[in-house]
């Protein structure tokens, strides 16, 4: 196995470890858990760092989603191992990876999450403990189908109050709790 393997393999552990017990263990996303252990969930590790690289494989994943049956890939989820560390070079690159959505044809079938470990809502400090909603190991794309969202919205009628609920979970949880989770980037910080 190379190092680059290695770094490959410890990037997935960490990320699933997140998804499992940030995501789904605290139910972050009350959608998340039924595709995870359909196995319909994709996660797929890229080393790209230029904008060229990280727009190609952004490509390519999308269009791997939209050609896959969605009862065997029902979404993506695309981690930057190496690019994109910096959270404000994740955010202008946020606005290239929806033009390439629309120049795709994807606007109104496949939509982009956005997740970073430096993750940082508008209007709080870096600090704010709610931030962690956000944040993943290592920064993050992730690609959804709009009818997977459609099916759960009308599954979960106050899809509108998870963001809140999140929020306020945070905040009980403290930043205490949230480092017991041990969901962070493990051997080198993204």
């Amino acid at each position: 196995m190379t190092s680059n393997d290695s770094r490959a393999d410890q990037v997935r552990s960490d990320t699933l470890r997140w998804l499992e017990r940030a995501v789904i263990g605290l139910n972050l996303c009350p959608f998340a858990k039924s595709v995870y252990v359909k196995n319909q969930v994709h996660l797929h590790v890229s080393e790209a760092t230029t904008q060229d690289d990280l727009l190609q494989v952004l490509g390519e994943e999308l269009n791997a989603l939209a050609a896959s049956d969605p009862d065997e890939r029902d979404t993506t989820m695309l981690v930057f191992s190496e690019g994109l560390a910096d959270f404000l070079d994740y955010n202008d690159f946020l606005g290239l990876a929806d033009d390439l959505l629309v120049d795709l044809g994807f606007d109104g079938v496949l939509q982009i999450a956005s997740l970073h470990p430096q993750y940082q809502f508008a209007g709080t400090t870096l600090d704010d403990v709610t931030n962690h909603t956000n944040q993943s190991p290592y920064p993050t794309l992730h690609l959804l189908r709009e009818a997977s969202i459609d099916r759960a919205v009308e599954a979960f009628p106050e899809a509108e109050t998870i963001y809140e609920r999140n929020m306020e979970l945070m905040r009980r949880l403290g930043e205490a709790g949230w480092r017991e989770l041990d969901v962070g980037a493990h051997g080198g910080e993204a």
